[in-house]
């Protein structure tokens, strides 16, 4: 039965095009092509990695934000009430007016003074500025090093200059050493970060996050076992360009650099919404859907390639209204202010601001205005008590 259903999974009229089969995409002496048991490499390096991003925040990152004065401390703690705190843990974090006006009764304590006990107990469990300076550290040091070598490798390939050469003779086409490391390495980067999306800073777009990992696996993973290296290699390139930029606005901003936070943000949001809103639609899907259909025609994993690049591509039109209304709001007020700023780095914890609640004859609330972060990107309406 096990061997009937990987025959189903790796059937060769899914993955190949008409008339090519996996015995002639078989290494010999002469040639070597990708092979899917390639990929198992991915999960022992991706632990590596991770283990690599532990020892790198601990003695690189952790010095260097002490060296900045970036504080390890965390927000300040709630006071213990251990009525307050049973709520907190096993009804709601987040207390509605009825709830909020009966603790008051019951604690003799005034809503405004509620309020800002649970807010403080949310942040409470926030991370610290260090621990969000390390991680965007690892971070930006990985981009940096993984473009430098795409850019690196791609300049003395042909299809970096002409989109067409990712198709002639495919699938036929060789894996070079260097290819095989770019692509193993970038699936393991991309493996750790789904690990450890569960262990780093907590976002609001978490679960969007988790499907741009997810796409961008199955991506990758697809593209190797059906050979579209090529093209693999230029989406990944263009891809990991903005974000170094985001790593290195979101240290300035925990470093308070606000001149240099303001400025890197504004290139980020540029090369951002040019290279996914404007280079890969133009440039990449315009060579996956078209000139791959003109020079070899689809088949049904040519389908499934392109309807992942479609899905990466809608996140991208969902991030760049985000980044496109934060970067009007900035020039709107002449800089990007320090709810601005909160914008390119937010936890989770703190979903919603307070609820904004008056206690009868007293017109005195406890709302709080601020802004929220989608992978460092613009909503509103976290507590400023996350700064």
């Amino acid at each position: 039965m096990a061997s009937g259903v990987l025959l189903w999974f790796w059937n060769e009229r899914f993955w190949l095009p008409h008339n090519v089969t996996w015995a002639d995409l078989k290494n010999t002496e002469e040639a070597t092509f990708p092979q899917a048991e390639d990929l198992y490499l991915a999960i022992p390096l991706a632990v590596c990695i991770f283990m690599i991003r532990l020892f790198f925040e601990r003695f690189i990152a952790k010095p260097c934000a002490l060296a900045l004065k970036i504080q390890a401390n965390g927000p300040q703690k709630a006071q213990h009430n251990a009525i307050l705190e049973k709520v907190f843990t096993a009804i709601t974090k987040h207390p509605d007016e009825k709830r909020l006006e009966g603790l008051s009764k019951q604690l003799d304590w005034d809503v405004r003074s509620i309020q800002r006990w649970f807010r403080q107990r949310r942040n409470q469990e926030k991370p610290s500025t260090l621990t969000r300076f390390c991680e965007s550290m690892w971070k930006f040091t990985f981009n940096l090093y993984i473009f430098t070598y795409g850019i690196r490798y791609l300049k003395k390939t042909l299809w970096l200059w002409n989109t067409r050469q990712c198709w002639y003779n495919y699938p036929y086409q060789q894996l070079t050493a260097d290819l095989h490391y770019y692509y193993i390495v970038e699936l393991s980067f991309y493996w750790s970060l789904m690990f450890s999306q569960f262990t780093d800073i907590k976002r609001k777009d978490f679960g969007i996050m988790f499907l741009h990992h997810l796409a961008t696996i199955f991506l990758i993973t697809f593209s190797y076992v059906n050979n579209m290296v090529r093209v693999g290699t230029l989406v990944m390139c263009l891809h990991d360009m903005a974000d170094v930029l985001l790593e290195a606005a979101k240290m300035a901003n925990y470093s308070k650099c606000q001149k240099l936070c303001d400025l890197l943000f504004v290139v980020f949001a540029l090369v951002f919404v040019i290279a996914r809103l404007g280079v890969f639609p133009l440039w990449i899907l315009n060579t996956t859907l078209f000139e791959s259909w003109e020079i070899v025609g689809p088949y049904p994993s040519w389908w499934v390639f392109n309807l992942l690049l479609l899905v990466l591509q809608s996140l991208h039109l969902f991030w760049s209204y985000l980044i496109i209304k934060i970067t009007c709001k900035a020039i709107s007020k002449g800089k990007v202010s320090k709810d601005d700023r909160s914008d390119i780095e937010s936890s989770s914890e703190d979903e919603d601001s307070p609820p904004r609640v008056q206690k009868p004859h007293n017109s005195s609330t406890n709302g709080v205005n601020g802004t929220n972060g989608i992978n460092g990107y613009l909503t509103a309406g976290t507590s400023s008590d996350e700064h």
